[in-house]
């Protein structure tokens, strides 16, 4: 599919979104709703003629700190971490395709009976049929997180941008719901979010989306409007890339 001639700015999108963006009010769990909200703001962009591949993390179900905190090991911490993201994928390929949107789940951890195992050219090509894809299982490996799985992913698919949606409207200073004076940034550079240690994406992905040129555009999910806007190069949320 492509958007070209739909006024589109961008014609494959990865999509990065924190497993809380699926949490009810209690910030743990799945909630149903949530769920079917998500899968209605990637149907607008998929009909937008948008090709459309999620990575999801797992901070509703398991946050791997807790578990080192308990002296758990780091790689069996990040591999229960990573089992997590793949319910969460199911979770959103389900409300999906209630609302009529073929998916599929690849998963690099393998685990054939649930998700398709993680095939770079096979993603690719679930793309070109219209098909979203959401990515699962992290990156496969320890000591990595589900931001450098969406950077990896994105650059493998060729996507033209890597939109990490979120809960503000962009990326500020100090966190704005605790300081109202708080400073939003339009536009950062890769160096600037690294120097300043803004909380966009953890360093290892910045650095990845730096020497391979792909921008990170950070919106907020929950404003319905935001996701089209930035397709069609409207002013939406903070772009973070090379200029």
């Amino acid at each position: 599919m492509t958007g070209e001639n739909n006024g589109l700015i961008y014609q494959r999108v990865l999509l990065k979104l924190s497993g809380e963006a699926l949490a009810g009010e209690e910030g743990f769990g799945i909630d149903p709703d949530r769920a079917i909200y998500i899968a209605q703001r990637v149907k607008e962009v998929h009909e937008m003629g948008v090709d459309v591949a999620v990575v999801i993390g797992a901070g509703n179900l398991w946050r791997g700190r807790i578990g080192l905190h308990a002296g758990m090991d780091r790689a069996t911490a990040d591999y229960m971490g990573m089992l997590a993201t793949v319910m969460n994928a199911l979770a959103l390929m389900d409300a999906l395709e209630r609302i009529d949107v073929m998916t599929r789940v690849q998963s690099a951890i393998e685990m054939r009976s649930v998700a398709e195992p993680y095939i770079r050219r096979r993603a690719i090509r679930h793309l070109e049929k219209d098909r979203v894809v959401i990515f699962g299982g992290g990156t496969g490996n320890p000591y990595f997180s589900t931001d450098t799985a969406a950077a990896l992913r994105a650059m493998e698919i060729g996507a033209n941008v890597l939109i990490k949606a979120t809960k503000v409207d962009g990326v500020y200073d100090m966190d704005p719901n605790q300081h109202p004076e708080a400073e939003k940034f339009d536009h950062l550079t890769y160096i600037d979010t690294l120097n300043r240690r803004l909380e966009v994406m953890d360093s290892t992905a910045i650095s990845l989306c730096m020497e391979n040129k792909l921008p990170i555009l950070v919106l907020n999910l929950w404003d319905e409007e935001a996701l089209p806007k930035a397709l069609r190069g409207l002013k939406v949320g903070t772009l973070v890339d090379e200029s």
